[in-house]
């Protein structure tokens, strides 16, 4: 069977759903704290932000930030809905932002803060590890600060 997947920018009608897609997450991968911090986030700091629709529905989201003069492009706030993890979504939506940010001519490099129970994933699709912090974003979730090597 051939299933929609539609990768588009987030609009403000999405943030229920955006915020569901967390909750659906604690404290598997993400704080009890992370839902209010992605709350502001969505309405205060975001610059490019996607959604991720399987068959019509939002079952992943993530971010592009940028720092340092536009030479940085940061991914953020990567979230799949847990019955879609494993089935390469996370993965299509995070090239669909490398995509993005490679053809942005001031672009130096792409970073990415995780932590120990997601940097696997990163590591997978070219990313480096280049720090870790214990307890950075709460109790027992370890900061992995992330930079990926395909650049060159």
């Amino acid at each position: 069977m051939n299933h929609s997947i539609t990768i588009r920018e987030y609009e403000p009608t999405d943030k229920d759903a955006v915020i569901n897609l967390i909750r659906l997450n604690i404290p598997k991968y993400f704080a009890p704290t992370e839902e209010t911090d992605l709350n502001y986030y969505l309405d205060h700091e975001r610059e490019l932000y996607y959604v991720l629709l399987f068959d019509g529905q939002i079952v992943g989201c993530g971010g592009i930030n940028f720092e340092d003069n536009k030479t940085t492009g940061k991914i953020s706030w990567d979230i799949l809905h847990p019955q879609y993890q494993g089935k390469s979504l996370g993965s299509q939506l995070l090239k669909y932002r490398i995509e993005k940010i490679k053809v942005i001519d001031s672009i130096q490099k792409i970073t990415v803060r995780t932590s120990q129970l997601a940097y696997k994933f990163y590591e997978k699709q070219g990313f480096e590890l280049n720090e870790v912090k214990e307890d950075y974003w709460a109790k027992g979730f370890d900061l992995y600060r992330m930079e990926y090597k395909g650049l060159d």
